[in-house]
């Protein structure tokens, strides 16, 4: 239980944020995890497989270079508020503070920025935790190239990115960047605690944007998707579908 805020167990977290069954299910699911596992940047990730996979025995590969959970849940389920409570857990208990969300394109994009930093929203994800008195500061589009990070007033960072700008952008990021002191990339990088949240994560199956997101050496991964349509349906968005943690029963 955290010292700080010891009344941010799941079940209050569930309770504040009014989720559903299957969101209340993946929440737990993390808990139970982020909790039996040693989780740390330079894990044996052979080692943290075999404890989710005597767990969770549907997860049988992480399929990326760090630790990654994969949650699939009914469309319509409500995966952006689950996001949300994912990310008061890991402050809440953990202490985790810095968090990448990824956008597979440009409308989800614009929607993550608003669900996640517009408290006048009705889809403002973190509406009623108190945990956040003050908004949660974005890191977005250029504000790596212009804004000093280390000064913003909230101390959890939020960055949100679209995969295709992400990408485009992957040069520009590299480069030495006066205002943090390195790249955008090695600051990401070397962030002990940086949890990275895949939307919609059978977008980011290509090598070059799978590389990408391995090149930002997260402390954990999150990925969010529904399940395939049918067992024919194209878009199936696992190769290897034992990945995947599905609590999606009931509403």
């Amino acid at each position: 239980m955290s010292e700080r805020f010891p009344l941010y167990t799941t079940d209050y977290i569930s309770g504040v944020m009014s989720l559903r069954k299957p969101q209340t299910a993946s929440l737990r699911i993390l808990e139970e995890i982020v909790t039996s596992v040693n989780l740390r940047k330079g894990m044996n990730l052979k080692a943290a497989l075999g404890s989710v996979h005597a767990m969770y025995p549907t997860c049988s590969d992480f399929e990326r270079e760090f630790m990654s959970l994969t949650f699939t849940l009914a469309t319509g389920v409500g995966k952006t508020r689950l996001m949300g409570a994912f990310i008061a857990y890991l402050y809440t208990q953990h202490n985790i503070k810095n968090f990448f969300v990824v956008a597979p394109n440009t409308t989800i994009y614009d929607k993550r920025k608003k669900d996640l930093n517009n408290n006048n929203s009705p889809k403002y994800v973190f509406c009623g935790l108190g945990c956040f008195p003050v908004l949660l500061q974005i890191i977005t589009d250029d504000d790596y190239r212009d804004k000093s990070i280390s000064l913003y007033d909230s101390d959890i960072h939020i960055f949100i990115y679209n995969i295709d700008k992400f990408n485009k952008e992957s040069a520009n990021m590299r480069k030495v960047n006066e205002l943090l002191g390195d790249s955008f990339y090695r600051y990401l990088s070397n962030l002990p605690d940086l949890v990275l949240i895949m939307d919609e994560s059978h977008h980011y199956r290509a090598e070059r944007g799978a590389q990408a997101l391995n090149d930002l050496y997260p402390l954990l991964g999150l990925a969010l998707t529904a399940p395939p349509c049918n067992k024919r349906c194209k878009t199936s968005p696992f190769q290897k579908c034992g990945i995947r943690i599905s609590p999606v029963q009931g509403h």
